[in-house]
C-alpha cells in the first residue's frame, strides 16, 4: 500500500508510551486490513528499538486475525463446511500465509493411492483396513496422545509435513479421506476421547439426527488405526466410571470438530503473556456455535 500522510502520522505514534493513545492508533491502522501488512513490515526491518518491534509484530498479527474471522464465520455458514478446509483455516491462526494447496494436494495423493485399492466388493473392516494400510504405513502417519507442549500437532500443514499428529488432527485427516472416498465414517462424541465411527449409512447434518437413524458398526481410533467393538467402548466408559449415553455415539458435525480442534488448540497458549491468543481462540470458537 501506498503510504499517505495518516499512514505515516500513525506510524509515528506506534512509539507513544499511552496505552490509550496505542489502541486508537492500532484501531485506525486495523481499518487498512491486510494491504498494509507489508507497510508494517518494512517499518518493522526500519525500526531499531525492540519494544516497537514487538507491538509491529502485534499489528501484524492482529491484521492476520481479523481476516482470519472473516474467513471462519464464511466457512461456517456454507453451505459444504469441508473438513479440511476448517482444519486449514485453525492452521492459519499461527501460519496466517498458509497456501491450501499444499495440504490438500498431499491429502490428494494418499487419497489417489487408497482409491486404486477399494473396490465394491471389500467389507467395511476390509475397507478400512486399505485405509490403515495406506494411511499409517505407506504414507506413514504416526499418532501421538494429545500434548499441550506440541501445539505444532493441532496444525494440519505440521502434521502432514512431519507426519505426526494427535487425534484430532489424524482423525481429520482420516475422516476427510473417508468422505473423499464415500466411506461413511463420522467423528463421536467419546469422553476424553477423539473416536471415529464407521456408520451403517450417510448423515445428512441438515436434518435433526436421531439415534434411529443409524447403527455404528464399529470404531476406529485415529491415532494409529486401532478398531475397537462397542463392547470395547463399552467396557472403557465401565472403567472411566462414565454411564453410558446416546450423545456420546451421535455424529459429529464438521462445525463441531472445528470448534473442538480450536477449543484444545487454545490449551497450548497457558501463560500469561499468551492471554491474548487464549482469548482470540475462544471467540473463534464462538464464531461457530449454532
Amino acid at each position: 500500500m501506498h503510504e499517505n500522510r495518516e499512514i505515516n502520522a500513525l506510524f509515528h505514534l506506534l512509539d507513544d508510551p499511552d496505552q490509550e493513545v496505542f489502541d486508537t492508533v492500532a484501531s485506525k491502522i486495523l481499518l487498512y486490513g491486510k494491504e498494509i501488512i507489508p507497510n508494517l513490515e518494512n517499518l518493522w526491518e526500519n525500526t531499531i528499538d525492540e519494544s516497537i518491534q514487538e507491538r509491529i509484530e502485534l499489528l501484524i498479527h492482529r491484521v492476520h486475525y481479523q481476516d482470519l474471522q472473516v474467513a471462519l464465520r464464511d466457512w461456517s455458514l456454507s453451505e459444504a463446511q469441508d473438513l479440511l478446509q476448517g482444519a486449514i483455516l485453525t492452521a492459519r491462526y499461527q501460519f496466517p500465509d498458509l497456501a491450501a494447496g499444499q495440504v490438500n494436494s498431499e491429502i490428494e495423493r494418499i487419497k489417489r493411492n487408497i482409491w486404486l485399492e477399494l473396490n465394491n466388493y471389500l467389507t467395511p473392516l476390509e475397507q478400512i483396513n486399505v485405509l490403515n494400510s495406506m494411511i499409517y504405513n505407506y504414507f506413514g502417519l504416526k499418532g501421538e496422545e494429545i500434548s499441550y507442549q506440541r501445539k505444532n500437532q493441532f496444525f494440519i500443514n505440521q502434521v502432514i509435513e512431519s507426519k505426526k499428529g494427535n487425534p484430532f488432527t489424524n482423525g481429520i485427516i482420516y475422516q476427510a479421506l473417508c468422505n473423499m472416498l464415500d466411506l461413511p465414517v463420522y467423528a463421536v462424541n467419546i469422553p476424553r476421547q477423539f473416536i471415529l465411527a464407521y456408520f451403517d449409512t450417510f448423515v445428512d447434518f441438515s436434518e435433526p439426527i436421531e439415534p434411529d437413524d443409524y447403527r455404528i458398526l464399529f470404531f476406529i481410533d485415529p491415532i494409529q488405526g486401532q478398531i475397537y467393538t462397542q463392547q470395547d467402548v463399552d467396557t472403557y466408559l465401565k472403567r472411566v466410571s462414565v454411564p453410558s449415553m446416546p450423545s456420546f455415539f451421535k455424529p459429529q458435525s464438521n462445525k463441531r470438530i472445528i470448534q473442538l480442534l480450536l477449543e484444545e488448540l487454545s490449551k497450548c497458549f497457558r501463560e500469561d503473556k499468551d492471554a491474548y491468543r487464549q482469548d482470540e481462540l475462544t471467540n473463534l470458537c464462538s464464531l461457530l456455535d449454532d
